[in-house]
């Protein structure tokens, strides 16, 4: 009866995997993959499985941690840059608007100087 005994033991894990994913608790992906090891002889109880499963959560959660770190990392460093930049324009801006004014008013003053040079003659 050793097929039985397979038997028995592979209803009662698809059982569990089946409940798993109608509980949402399994992804379609997950559940797929550990199909596929319960049929390929990877569980050799009910308690192995439970056991791989909460593993593979907790590196899924794990990893999505790291992605959102990642993200908000990202993001900060992007505000920051923009920020830079905004701060390096509005500089230039007001640069270009004090070189204006003095390339204006040595303008204006040269004009003057031509204008009493010549009255003078």
């Amino acid at each position: 009866p050793s097929k039985e005994l397979w038997v028995r033991r592979i209803r009662v894990l698809r059982r569990l995997l089946k409940k798993f994913r109608e509980q949402k608790k399994l992804d379609k992906y997950s559940y797929h993959d550990m199909y596929l090891k319960c049929k390929g002889n990877v569980f050799k109880n009910k308690r192995t499985l439970l056991e791989h499963i909460h593993k593979e959560k907790a590196v899924k959660l794990r990893e999505k941690a790291l992605l959102d770190q990642l993200e908000a990392k990202k993001n900060k460093k992007l505000e920051k840059r923009e920020k830079v930049q905004s701060s390096q324009l509005k500089r230039r801006e007001k640069e270009r608007a004090e070189r204006g004014s003095v390339v204006k008013k040595a303008e204006a003053t040269a004009a003057k100087a031509d204008k009493k040079s010549k009255k003078k003659k």
